[in-house]
């Protein structure tokens, strides 16, 4: 059995598919039972649990063999990084005595020590007690996932732009959920001595300048990007609702990926390309 922590979001929605399809037997966690019908009628188990609760979810656990975990994101009101350490704990303190025989967590690109960088040092402090402790673990560091651009649809079809806070020309590793999904579902499949980090993107880097014209094909209209100054970006992120704390550690996140994005020389690469993914997306929206 396959335990696919965070089943209803966009990863483990997708690795949960993908060992479906194969014929594998699969639990989806969720504190939420209503969105469980749709995973009851193709074949998944579930099993309510709020993620801060390491003994429910110990018990969940030792229904099964192989676990998919990623630590879900803080209500960005909140001082997320305290809140997102708070589930980290949970989660690893669930792991013990649940006769897991191995684990495949998502990380990120760039996830390096340090405070105040957001999932870059909250995961980075994961993959560090994963490898503390006895379970075998595999560690999927993502690229900037594409799905970040969802809401450029809205404004794209409203104002004609795109608003980011990267350089419109900035080329930037890039990953569908889809392609992070299946990666998943291959990595709880091997062999349990099969351990290490995997990193997966996209084959080509793209740009805010590549969304807006795979957006202005989509949409057959001009769009245009619009770039928020680096010394803006913790007042944008206060703007759209997070927290001072947030803002600060969204606002540092991304400096370091601008100024020192992580690039492994021979990634994991998806499938899924920029055009397909946006055209999909303004289907959904439209």
């Amino acid at each position: 059995m396959h335990i696919i922590l965070g089943g209803t979001g966009h990863v483990g929605s997708a690795a949960a598919m993908s060992l479906l399809q194969q014929g594998e037997a699969v639990t989806i966690v969720t504190r939420d039972p209503s969105k469980g019908a749709d995973w009851t009628r193709r074949g998944a188990e579930i099993a309510v649990a709020d993620v801060h609760d390491s003994e429910v979810l110990r018990q969940v656990f030792r229904q099964g063999e192989r676990l998919f975990l990623l630590n879900p994101p803080a209500d960005p009101s909140t001082d997320t990084d305290v809140e997102e350490r708070k589930t980290v704990a949970a989660i690893t303190a669930a792991l013990e005595g649940t006769g897991l025989r191995k684990i495949v967590a998502q990380s990120t690109y760039g996830a390096q020590p340090g405070d105040r960088c957001g999932d870059l040092t909250i995961l980075y402090e994961l993959e560090q007690q994963l490898r503390a402790q006895p379970i075998p673990a595999s560690i999927i560091r993502a690229a900037y996932y594409i799905s970040n651009w969802d809401s450029a649809v809205e404004t794209a079809e409203r104002d004609g732009v795109v608003n980011t806070l990267f350089p419109a020309d900035f080329k930037l590793p890039m990953v569908a959920p889809d392609d992070l999904g299946r990666a998943a579902a291959r990595l709880l499949k091997e062999p349990i001595e099969q351990t290490g980090i995997h990193y997966i993107e996209w084959p080509a880097r793209y740009s805010a300048s590549d969304v807006a014209a795979c957006l202005s094909d989509e949409l057959r209209r001009d769009i245009q990007v619009v770039t928020a100054p680096r010394e803006k970006w913790q007042e944008t992120f206060e703007g759209i609702g997070f927290s001072k704390a947030a803002a600060e550690s969204y606002a540092r996140m991304t400096a370091v990926t601008l100024d020192d994005p992580e690039l492994p020389k021979n990634p994991g690469r998806g499938t899924v390309s920029l055009q397909r993914y946006i055209s999909d997306l303004v289907a959904r929206h439209n």
